[in-house]
């Protein structure tokens, strides 16, 4: 029988956890790269120099979509969100590595996501054509407590089949999708920028995203951190219209 931590009461959060935990990301990394192309072992030579003076390149590997040179770097995310949210993210697959916390192997913990007060609830419109509305005070009120007491009720009978001696990975199942996980997620400045394109809205996007929110709220992190590692590639990418080369 697996062992039995203290009675746990469920916690619930309308936010999302991100930090960035490791890098080797720079604009330099773009330069020395895309330099091998015309000078070959000089290219060396380029490492560690300033890039500024050579932002034009930058901007013109972002805008006739080089791509290549915008790999040779690295961010690891430690990420906290509901499972909703992952189920989401690792559809991006090309240029990201992933290690999730498990269900089989520890006691999942009662933290639930609730959407918070600015969080609209309401869709207007057929599929692929719509828009959010914020809702009413009592669609809020209905959904504060119907996720709680759905959470509740399901985190009640998990804690009983583990106590009953149900394995955890089977006890798990009754779990709801805004359970919140944990996960590393590791990329590239391209696979990134890829990410952003699809998963947020911005003013200089070329092609409008219409992400779900929560998933937003991660790439909006991620590209705070990221911006301020590669300010050069960032900004490139927003003149360029936010598409990935």
């Amino acid at each position: 029988m697996p062992e039995q931590s203290a009675d746990l009461q469920p916690t619930f959060r309308s936010d999302v956890i991100v930090q960035l935990v490791k890098q080797t990301a720079s604009d330099a990394d773009v330069l020395f790269a895309a330099r091998v192309s015309t000078l070959g072992e000089q290219s060396i030579d380029e490492i560690g120099k300033d890039p500024e003076r050579s932002k034009g390149l930058i901007n013109y590997l972002m805008r006739d979509r080089h791509g290549s040179p915008f790999e040779h770097n690295s961010m690891t995310f430690f990420i906290s969100a509901p499972i909703f949210v992952f189920r989401e993210f690792m559809r991006h697959r090309v240029g990201w590595s992933y290690n999730e916390e498990s269900g089989r192997y520890r006691e999942l913990q009662p933290v639930f996501y609730v959407p918070g007060p600015d969080r609209n609830l309401v869709q207007v419109g057929k599929a692929g054509h719509y828009r959010f509305e914020p809702g009413t005070a009592a669609q809020h009120a209905l959904v504060d407590e119907a996720m709680v007491d759905a959470y509740r009720q399901a985190y009640g009978a998990y804690r009983r089949m583990l106590a009953a001696g149900v394995a955890r990975e089977v006890a798990r199942s009754v779990l709801p999708v805004g359970l919140f996980s944990s996960c590393y997620a590791t990329c590239n400045a391209r696979s990134l920028m890829h990410f952003l394109g699809l998963r947020t809205t911005h003013p200089d996007a070329a092609t409008p995203s219409y992400p779900q929110r929560e998933i937003e709220m991660v790439g909006e992190q991620m590209e705070a951190e990221w911006a301020k590692l590669m300010p050069l590639t960032h900004a490139a990418f927003n003149t360029n219209g936010r598409i990935a080369p």
